[in-house]
């Protein structure tokens, strides 16, 4: 016995194929929050949802053994999958066909800059609020 799963994929490609499918769907939510055609709802869950997958800050740091993984283990696909469920099948279809696309082109760096721009402004926004606040 060789050792491989039953799939014939290793553990590591079967993780990295998840990886992927993870990314593509975050991308999907974020093609979806830009897109008029989604409810208002689905498109607000979609950015936080995206921005929170996409955006190399978590809530809980992945340096922290198996607690830092759990919000990207549980969080991020629960959140992915209330998006799918609040847009119509055809429409994500679509938005999905063009996030698969995409994750054959390069990685775009204003995306990049754009999610740490937005996560450096709420971070200002907390240290002004208690910088302000009457108890400080």
């Amino acid at each position: 016995m060789t050792g491989k799963p039953l799939s014939g994929k290793s553990l590591s490609e079967r993780i990295g194929d998840l990886g992927h499918r993870l990314a593509v769907e975050a991308h999907a939510a974020w093609l979806a929050a830009r897109d008029p055609r989604v409810p208002w709802y689905a498109r607000f869950l979609a950015i936080a949802v995206a921005a929170y997958a996409l955006s190399p800050i978590d809530l809980i740091p992945d340096f922290i053994p198996v607690l830092g993984w759990l919000d990207d283990l549980i969080i991020v696909p629960l959140g992915l999958i209330l998006v799918r469920r609040l847009i119509a099948t055809p429409l994500w279809a679509e938005l999905h066909a063009a996030a698969e696309a995409a994750s054959e082109r390069p990685s775009s760096r204003t995306g990049m800059a754009f999610i740490l721009f937005l996560w450096a402004g709420l971070l200002y926004l907390v240290y002004w609020a208690v910088r302000t606040s009457p108890w400080h």
